[in-house]
């Protein structure tokens, strides 16, 4: 397959949609998400909130001892300035919904990455201590996002802007035709298709499916090809440049970590 076909193949085969919990394909939702105004971010609760399974990690068990609201209410989710992005037993999807969705999103470091996790720059995100008492440092996360009001709509922008537009699913098919076809040059035999085998389409995917995982479907099948090619892959970083983004990154988060300690002193100091 050329560029072009290879392209439109990936189309038709993959979406971002959770149809089990009710999340929408992403086109479809990433539209809502922008035309979203109910409520702005300086009106928010200037509080912070996760909501999930605290079974799948030891790290989400440690967000048990913080300030535990038992509210089950899916508005409250949508009604605070900060939300806290922790994995479970793997990567979680909710990392690009939460930045997306116009929160600050609080980082607890991970071990897993999705495809777009490492364009993630920390002027999007506020990364939380992994290693001490997390729930003092998402204390702390609020407590100077409040007090620096617009920083903190910086880092909002900046990571809503990063999903909904460099995470468009045009951006996202190129990404996986160049994945695929960086793993074909290191291929040492031509594959071929079994005498068995049966193919699969878009049609044979949907049909067995039944309610919202059929609508969902139906609604992110593309109907038509595109006469755009794929971008074009830029070059990697050079040594020096790679270097020059871990610094500014691992400076970033010492920065950080300078100031939740001044501040912990602080408030011992005034107790």
């Amino acid at each position: 397959m050329c560029g072009k076909q290879l392209r439109n193949y990936f189309r038709k085969k993959w979406v971002f949609c959770r149809a089990e919990i009710n999340i929408k394909p992403w086109e479809e939702l990433l539209e809502e998400i922008k035309e979203d105004k109910r409520q702005r971010w300086i009106d928010k609760a200037a509080y912070a909130f996760w909501r999930g399974n605290p079974r799948t990690s030891a790290s989400r068990m440690e967000l048990m001892r913080c300030n535990v609201s038992h509210k089950r209410n899916g508005v409250l989710a949508f009604t605070n300035r900060y939300k806290i992005y922790v994995e479970g037993i793997g990567w979680s999807m909710s990392e690009k919904y939460i930045t997306a969705c116009n929160f600050v999103m609080l980082l607890v470091k991970t071990r897993y990455y999705a495809f777009f996790s490492r364009g993630l720059q920390m002027h999007h995100y506020w990364p939380i201590n992994d290693q001490g008492d997390k729930c003092r440092s998402i204390k702390f996360a609020v407590e100077w996002g409040n007090s620096h009001e617009q920083e903190a709509q910086d880092i909002r922008k900046a990571g809503s802007n990063f999903i909904r537009e460099d995470l468009k699913m045009d951006h996202v098919y190129d990404y996986m035709f160049h994945v695929l076809s960086e793993y074909a040059k290191l291929l040492r035999y031509k594959p071929t298709i079994p005498e068995r085998a049966l193919e699969i389409s878009s049609e044979t995917l949907c049909c067995p499916r039944v309610g919202v995982h059929k609508t969902f479907m139906m609604e992110s099948m593309v109907k038509g090809p595109t006469n755009v090619s794929p971008y074009n892959m830029p070059p990697p970083y050079d040594a020096l440049a790679f270097q020059a983004l871990l610094e500014r990154k691992a400076n970033a988060i010492c920065q950080e970590k300078l100031w939740e300690k001044k501040y912990w002193e602080n408030q011992t100091k005034n107790n």
